[in-house]
């Protein structure tokens, strides 16, 4: 059967209600393949080390790398996804992140691998939105949070098993293996996605502003980069370089103001005049800022104190995930038959109540504990993700899906560089603290990560005042004016 990537292949409309499209299917398999690869190279850090001969510290680059160019890349999506077919998006994602992956896989010193690193990012950006703006375009709003609780799966399910997996794929093999072994599955996806797929919706032609290119590339990727330095140390160093990121940053979004008025902007700022929208965005950010911090801390904890290796952790936070994802669907269920309300507000509870509990940990906190506190953070997080991203983008014309979910991917990135910058600093400055008092550097290191676990707590009280303002159901709108034009109407609600 022919894979040709024709722009005027068959379109995709609405879907029946009850049925998950073939589209959405295809985009979430694709999606959890290469959000897999975000945590996969977690544990290969001591294997690069070695074999690469490089520090710790330049190691650790094949994650913050790949952080920083999903950061750089997806400003640029919602203008990419509206001037291209699904197919053409599809396939261009896909070979990208293919090359990366096999440049990866062949590296034969540390900095072709970051490159390789980068390609791939450079493919896993464009998915995420992809998927969203498809799914929001063929779903009808009845059946969006079932669809979208699949779309929570590939989320939560992938970064949860790439530690895991990395640590099986390593006590076998080299860390090329966990590039061999992801070729072929990928490349089968992708042959599988191109024989499949249909286009949905008109592509639009469109100028791109490159000066807006360079502005969100430098601005969003400093930004990450400033924060994440923030873990590494060099705190003076780190505040400039995230002020700097932060002014060309206003300079972007003084730009897109400025283009907004022919209708050509890199990225929509005006998806932030609807209210559901601004404040899902807001809840998910902050979401995800608790979700990283607690991603860093625990397995500190675990492999740094509590002296588990690098698999048995990954077996110990994979019940979460996968929790996270199988019961995403289930949520998303719920969704459509009682709203958002009844899963958003016990669901924030739970992550403040489940952060609390791990201020609680200790030397001879029974693994049980650690697993069944992990476990319900993990469950009210997916409770709170699968209502909140159908909400949010549903709140928006669909003119602007691309844009609003470029805007959601890029936040979830600056917030997950946040958390886990905020959650080391906080850690390292205590257990410093501690010590300069004489404290030994064990207990030191515990009081630290109980402290970054009471700020990350305290934060997410911000999710349980959002999750009381959100909407029930998503809110009757206008109906979508043809082209990128609003109605005065929609631009003041």
């Amino acid at each position: 059967m022919s894979v040709e990537l024709s722009d005027h292949s068959k379109r995709v409309g609405p879907a029946t209600p009850g049925r998950t499209p073939a589209v959405v299917l295809v985009l979430v398999a694709a999606t959890f393949v290469v959000i897999l690869n975000e945590t996969i190279m977690i544990n290969a850090i001591p294997r690069l080390m070695v074999g690469l001969e490089v520090s710790e510290q330049t190691a650790q680059w094949v994650s913050t790398a790949f952080m920083l160019a999903m950061a750089a890349v997806i400003p640029v999506t919602g203008w990419f996804l509206q001037r291209v077919s699904t197919r053409r998006a599809y396939a261009t994602a896909m070979g990208v992140f293919l090359a990366g992956t096999a440049l990866a896989a062949a590296a034969p010193v540390f900095e072709v691998l970051l490159v390789g690193r980068i390609v791939q990012a450079a493919g896993t950006a464009v998915m995420m939105p992809l998927l969203m703006t498809t799914l929001m375009t063929v779903v009808p709003e009845s059946d969006r949070g079932r669809v979208m609780g699949k779309v929570t799966m590939a989320m939560s399910v992938a970064p949860a098993m790439g530690p895991a997996v990395s640590g099986v794929v390593l006590a076998l093999g080299s860390w090329r293996m966990l590039f061999l072994l992801m070729l072929p599955i990928a490349g089968v996806v992708t042959w599988l996605g191109l024989r499949r797929l249909e286009n949905v919706g008109e592509p639009r032609y469109s100028t791109i502003d490159w000066f807006s290119v360079v502005l969100a590339t430098v601005g969003f990727g400093g930004l990450v980069y400033g924060l994440t330095q923030f873990a590494e140390g060099g705190a003076v160093r780190s505040a400039a370089i995230v002020v700097v990121a932060l002014a060309i940053i206003a300079a972007f979004v003084a730009r897109q103001l400025v283009l907004q008025r022919n209708g050509t902007p890199l990225m929509d700022l005006r998806t932030l005049l609807h209210p559901t929208y601004t404040k899902a965005l807001i809840l998910i950010s902050v979401s995800f800022m608790t979700l990283l911090g607690s991603a860093i801390l625990l397995p500190l904890f675990l492999q740094n104190l509590r002296e588990l290796t690098p698999l048995q952790t990954g077996l110990l936070v994979m019940p979460g995930g996968l929790a996270m994802g199988l019961l995403g669907p289930t949520f998303g269920r719920v969704f459509d038959r009682l709203g958002g309300r009844v899963l958003v507000i016990p669901g924030s509870f739970g992550i403040v109540i489940c952060l609390a509990g791990f201020t609680q940990v200790s030397m001879t906190m029974p693994y049980w504990q650690v697993l069944g506190l992990h476990v319900l953070l993990s469950l009210s997080l997916a409770a709170v993700f699968t209502p909140v991203f159908a909400l949010g983008l549903g709140d928006l014309p669909a003119h602007l899906y691309s844009h609003g979910s470029s805007m959601l991917g890029t936040l979830q990135q600056v917030a997950a560089a946040f958390g886990t910058a905020a959650a080391v600093t906080v850690m390292s400055v205590r257990t410093d603290q501690l010590m300069n008092d004489g404290v030994g550097e064990r207990v030191a290191q515990l009081a630290g990560m109980k402290l970054a676990f009471a700020v990350a707590a305290i934060a997410a009280l911000v999710v349980v005042a959002i999750a009381f303002q959100l909407p029930r159901r998503q809110s009757p709108k206008p109906q979508d004016m043809p082209g990128d034009e609003v109605s005065d109407l929609e631009l003041v609600r």
